[in-house]
């Protein structure tokens, strides 16, 4: 990398991405432009702006925090526009309130520091063939650092997680993801009832088509059903593992993080 080159981080207010930033502003915050930023989503835990206020603190660099206009940053407010929840290309929310705004901000000639960890090789080169001319930095992966080292990580900096993952969830994304399956779901309607009923609302209001859980077995299988029809028993949903291995501590120990060991003030 030539030190004229811009590095964009994407920080979704995960573990992963918080740990991207803060060793990518360590090891090449004194010779590159670095740019942290974010995109506002509305279905998120208002908890995500604490921990991304906490972050800043942390990494010692403002977050860039931008905004879709189009959709009041709601991917709800998608579902309900274009009528369409998921499908075999995934959910039109990504792109619509993150992917757009994001890549707006980005330059020609920018390098992306993505957060894919380790584990993760295999999404990392999808993205890489979907984008050949792109210029990427995978400093989690390089390093061996897992989702549970990132997580262990940013507690032992004596930063709180993002609330849904001390409640148990594996991400800190919207409540109520459509990628989510039935554990999940149920779990939803336990802790965020009324997210829950709005999701189903949303669901029924499109229809037929837009039904994002399937029956996995028994005579039904393959057939798809409404959230208001899961079963409140189905499906299973395991607590995030929290967990430093050898990796995590070895980067604690590295110049990298060395740099900015000071936690949040």
């Amino acid at each position: 990398m030539t030190p004229e080159s811009r590095i964009v981080v994407q920080f979704s207010c995960g573990a992963a991405s918080a740990v991207t930033a803060k060793l990518v502003v360590g090891e090449f915050g004194e010779t590159h432009d670095v740019h942290i930023i974010n995109a506002f989503v509305e279905d998120e835990h208002e908890d995500n702006r604490r921990f991304l206020s906490d972050c800043e603190k942390w990494i010692g660099r403002s977050i860039t925090v931008l905004r879709d206009e189009k959709y009041g940053a709601s991917a709800r407010e998608v579902f309900r526009r274009k009528r369409y929840m998921k499908g075999l290309r995934g959910a039109p929310c990504r792109k619509a309130i993150k992917g757009d705004v994001l890549d707006a901000y980005e330059l020609p000639g920018d390098i992306k520091a993505l957060g894919y960890t380790a584990g993760e090789e295999d999404r990392l080169n999808d993205f890489c063939d979907a984008n050949p001319s792109a210029r990427v930095l995978s400093v989690l992966i390089d390093r061996g650092l897992t989702k549970q080292d990132c997580l262990a990580l940013v507690e032992r900096a004596g930063i709180a997680l993002p609330l849904t993952y001390r409640m148990g969830y594996h991400n800190a994304n919207c409540i109520g993801c459509v990628k989510g399956g039935a554990g999940y779901w149920n779990k939803i309607r336990r802790d965020f009832p009324a997210d829950f009923e709005e999701m189903a609302r949303i669901e029924e209001a499109i229809g037929p088509s837009a039904r994002l859980l399937r029956h996995r077995g028994g005579p039904l299988k393959g057939q798809r059903f409404y959230l208001r029809e899961l079963h409140p028993d189905a499906g299973r949903h395991e607590d995030v593992n929290i967990e430093c291995g050898a990796a995590c501590e070895w980067t604690e120990n590295s110049a990298a993080w060395d740099e900015l060991r000071e936690g949040p003030v």
